[in-house]
């Protein structure tokens, strides 16, 4: 069988056009880029939020660090869908002092009951043993597998540029 190339036009432009199409709908259907709130910090405490996310690693439990919005925001994503790291958060509303955190390489992070008890919804955990607060907002694809290991990949990092904030239980 002999294969033959067309040099000028194509009837078959309906297919080339369709495929384009179809790669441009496929793109455009990919998420966005992930948005980080700016936080109402001390001098001090931003000053430690942008050398944290000057510092943080360029993967997060084999998942590519990837741009959010705005640039200079004070926190970082990786993958799709994305772990979101934000510094700077308050104290969670439904935070009591007799609240257990989960303590992974050496960082209390508390977690709502509600997230705890339901593997199928995304998870916010929030490292209140040191301060500023941070939070990672883990989708539910995570849950299972890698969420452990993230909270342990950012604890060095954490650890270098926060200070110590509540106890945990």
């Amino acid at each position: 069988m002999q294969l033959r190339r067309r040099l000028g036009p194509s009837t078959d432009r309906g297919v080339v056009a369709s495929a384009a199409a179809l790669v441009v709908l496929t793109l455009a259907g990919c998420s966005s880029t992930p948005t980080i709130d700016d936080a109402d910090l001390s001098g001090a405490d931003r000053a430690a939020c942008e050398s944290l996310v000057d510092d943080l690693p360029d993967t997060l439990a084999g998942l590519d660090r990837r741009e959010v919005e705005p640039a200079d925001a004070l926190g970082a994503a990786w993958g799709d869908p994305a772990y979101v790291l934000t510094c700077g958060v308050p104290e969670p509303d439904d935070y009591e002092p007799t609240a257990e955190c989960n303590v992974i390489a050496g960082v209390g992070w508390y977690v709502a009951d509600d997230q705890l008890s339901d593997l199928s919804r995304d998870a916010t955990p929030i490292a209140l043993s040191l301060q500023p607060y941070v939070e990672v907002s883990v989708p539910a694809d995570y849950r299972t597998e890698g969420i452990d290991r993230a909270l342990a990949e950012l604890a060095p990092a954490l650890t270098e540029h926060l200070g110590e904030g509540l106890s945990c239980l």
